[in-house]
Parts: C-alpha cells; structure tokens; sequence
C-alpha cells in the first residue's frame, strides 16, 4: 500500500467516523426532544382536566409563583409547537446525515477494493 492509499485511505475512515458521530449526536438529540414533548403534552392534559377555580403555579427558580391557568396553556403549545419542529428539523438531519453517511461507507467500500486489487496486481 503506498503512502498516498494509506492517507486516502485514512481521511475516508475519519470522514465516515465524524459521519457516525455526528448521527449519533443528533439521534440523542432527538430522544431528549421526544422526553420533552412527552412531558408537555402531560402538562398539557392536567392542565385540561383542572377546574376553573384551581390555582396553577409555575415554578421559577425556588419559588413558585402563581400564574394564570389560561397564560400556562399557552405557553405549554408553544412549547409543544417549539419542540414539535425541533424534532421535524432532527428527524431531517437524520435523514441526510443517514445518507451521507452510506455514501461514505461506499466510498471507502470502494478505495479498499481499489487498493487491494492493485495489490493482488502486484503480487
């Protein structure tokens, strides 16, 4: 194997592991997203089934202050909006970062075959 193989040879490997790293970022990522949503759309329905004379506080540092149960509702949806697009935006990163990453594999599939046919030509 010549020192220009070795090196290609090396830079896909990098390239495909910074690939797999990178995927495997944005997948846990996405879980923390899908925790979250889980936990507001929970918020969400006991917020539902209160009544309208019970008392709804939000917590702020140690502190809980009272908040109005109709500004708690909304800001639990846009919470839920904003994590709802958040994992639309991680599930598309998935998808390219899937696909760049079987390029790689290919690619380097592809400089192996290269090097050891040049090698058994040698032979």
């Amino acid at each position: 194997m010549s020192v220009e193989q070795r090196k290609a040879l090396e830079t896909q490997t990098m390239a495909l592991q910074a690939l797999q790293n990178e995927l495997a970022r944005i997948v846990a990522d996405r879980q923390k997203l899908d925790s979250q949503q889980q936990e507001n759309e929970l918020v969400q329905k006991e917020l539902e089934i209160l009544g309208d004379d019970t008392r709804v506080y939000k917590m702020i540092g140690p502190v809980l202050v009272p908040q109005d149960k109709d500004e708690a509702r909304a800001n639990v949806e846009k919470r839920l909006e904003f994590i709802r697009d958040e994992i639309a935006r991680a599930d598309q990163k998935v998808e390219q970062m899937s696909k760049d990453q079987e390029k790689a594999s290919v690619e380097l599939f592809k400089l192996q075959m290269d090097i050891q046919s040049i090698n058994n030509k040698g032979k």
